[in-house]
């Protein structure tokens, strides 16, 4: 006998196509900063499942943001860090999405049937990361097998650590990461925090693919210092390290004059399939006792520069058939990018 085996409970309202949104599901994304994660209910949202996040006793937790008992979103109750509360009922929830207390019926044992639907939870790079449909072995030890992106040099002796404040933009979370990924844009969209509109041609350069997406080594004169600011030595060739996890995140090491690197993550944390959480952990060698705002400031400029193109492009979904928008060879990074979505399953969203 055949089993049938149902497809996967799809969000309400969700902007995905299903046989996608069942792909998506399986990867690992940031939904919150860890220190916006406290005792009291936090209201997250991922692929367009409602979440909520809390601590206990100073472990995160992320559940549906639902009352198993009447449909309230708990992130409209309370918290103490010891558990949460429904607005509604007051029902309690604690570690593991338990349901702890129930005030009408104080001496009656609690259903399980109250017990919260839970994620599993990684905290890593300043970011708390979860998945909405992870493997048996990632839900019972999620901090020794959960395929979190690598950030390199966060744990380095010598690298200051900066979780930048998230950015919200109104568009897919491929086209973001793509836009990151792109060399060619930088001496026209960023005028006003490091691109020189004199230098904009692109070397060749050549993607090579690994086992969870693509590496390229970028070498240009492109600077990478904020303009009005320090200078490179004349003809410095800058490399450019991308590094490219599937489906929506990727690092980039900067090497410096004098030998400093920087490393800034871009996860794009794909709310729904029009709107990104984008989040930017950043490990730099330099500079490490200056004011942690002005890194804040430069990156929020950069990518404010970015989401301004972003949101505008069309269409709105990523195409994957190459036949679909021309290409120059500046897009080695982008036409690599496309083709392992491909090779993911991914279809129909994104060539809509």
């Amino acid at each position: 006998m055949t089993t049938v085996v149902p497809p996967p409970a799809l969000p309400r309202e969700c902007t995905f196509d299903p046989g996608d949104w069942a792909i998506l599901a399986r990867h690992w994304y940031p939904v919150a900063l860890s220190r916006e994660v406290g005792g009291r209910p936090v209201a997250v949202r991922l692929l367009d499942e409602t979440l909520v996040a809390y601590r206990v006793d100073g472990e995160a937790v992320v559940a549906h943001d639902i009352c198993p008992h009447r449909g309230v979103p708990l992130s409209l109750g309370g918290g103490d860090g010891a558990g949460i509360t429904c607005a509604y009922h007051g029902l309690r929830f604690g570690a593991g999405g338990r349901c702890t207390d129930v005030p009408a019926h104080p001496a009656a044992k609690i259903p399980a049937r109250l017990n919260l639907r839970t994620f599993p939870v990684v905290e890593r790079y300043g970011l708390v990361w979860t998945c909405l449909r992870p493997t048996d072995e990632e839900r019972r030890d999620p901090a020794a097998v959960a395929p979190v992106p690598r950030m390199a040099h966060w744990d380095d002796e010598g690298f200051q650590r900066i979780t930048c404040p998230s950015i919200d933009i109104a568009a897919f979370a491929g086209r973001q990461l793509e836009g990151f990924l792109d060399v060619a844009h930088f001496g026209f969209v960023h005028l006003d925090s490091f691109g020189d509109p004199d230098n904009t041609a692109v070397p060749d350069y050549s993607p090579v693919r690994h086992d969870r997406g693509f590496s390229v080594d970028y070498w240009s004169t492109v600077s990478n210092y904020a303009r009005g600011g320090p200078q490179a030595p004349p003809d410095f060739q800058w490399l450019r390290h991308f590094d490219v996890h599937l489906p929506f995140t990727a690092t980039l090491v900067v090497h410096f004059p004098g030998g400093g690197r920087l490393n800034i993550m871009n996860a794009a944390s794909p709310v729904s399939a029009r709107k990104t959480r984008m989040f930017a952990p950043i490990a730099r060698d330099f500079d490490t006792d200056g004011p942690v705002q002005d890194v804040y400031d430069f990156n929020r400029k950069v990518f404010e520069e970015d989401r301004a193109i972003v949101e505008v492009q069309k269409p709105e979904n990523l195409p994957l058939d190459p036949r679909l928008e021309v290409h120059i060879p500046a897009d080695r990074s982008s036409i690599a990018y496309r083709r392992g979505l491909r090779d993911m399953g991914l279809s129909h969203f994104f060539t809509a």
